[in-house]
């Protein structure tokens, strides 16, 4: 296993940070009249976003192994998290916070080095 850095796992976050973006795009289209120009905007925020998204994450996983870039990948619950309650005013749970502990925690694990 290669060691990773922490610049790869911030790079990976900010990857995981653009693809849940994609979501909150696809909320807010969602909440729209299809095919009103907001639904267009939207959704062509959302294309873009899975766009930019697809061309890091092929950069990411040249740097490290794709076991790690697939742990680092679940603390899109976190974010997704963050998003609902800046975006949308979603109610935080204490079965939220304690679920993204749980993912935090594995992620973690999944990334030491084993020492």
């Amino acid at each position: 296993m290669k060691k990773i850095s922490l610049k790869i796992i911030l790079a990976l976050q900010l990857v995981v940070m653009i693809y849940t973006l994609s979501s909150v795009a696809a909320k807010m289209a969602s909440a729209q009249e299809v095919f009103s120009i907001p639904f267009l905007l939207f959704y062509g925020v959302e294309i873009l976003l899975l766009g930019i998204y697809a061309i890091a994450w092929q950069q990411i996983i040249k740097r490290c192994d794709l076991s790690v870039a697939y742990a680092n990948r679940s603390i899109a619950i976190l974010w997704s998290l963050i998003w609902t309650v800046i975006f949308f005013h979603e109610a935080l749970t204490v079965k939220n916070v304690i679920g993204v502990l749980i993912v935090f925690a594995g992620t973690m694990i999944v990334n030491s080095d084993g020492e």
